[in-house]
C-alpha cells in the first residue's frame, strides 16, 4: 500500500501508550491498532486532528506516501 502510517513512531518519540493515546482522543485501543498497523481504510479529519493535538506534531508525521514500483 502506498499510504504508510508511522503512529507507532510517533507514539514511540513522544513516549505515549496506545492506551493512554486511545484514551486521549476518545477512540478504543482495537480501533487505535487498526490505525497503528495501516489497516484502516480510512481515518476521520476530526480523529486525525485530536491524534496530532495530543502527540503535537503534523499530519504528515503520521501519514507517509510512497510510489510503488511497477
Amino acid at each position: 500500500m502506498p499510504i504508510i502510517v508511522n503512529l507507532d513512531v510517533m507514539m514511540a518519540i513522544r513516549k505515549i501508550s496506545s492506551q493512554e493515546l486511545a484514551e486521549k482522543i476518545g477512540i478504543t485501543t482495537a480501533n487505535l491498532s487498526i490505525l497503528k498497523t495501516g489497516k484502516a481504510k480510512a481515518v476521520r479529519f476530526s480523529t486525525l486532528e485530536k491524534i496530532c493535538d495530543v502527540l503535537d506534531c503534523q499530519p504528515g508525521d503520521i501519514l507517509e506516501f510512497r510510489k510503488e514500483h511497477d
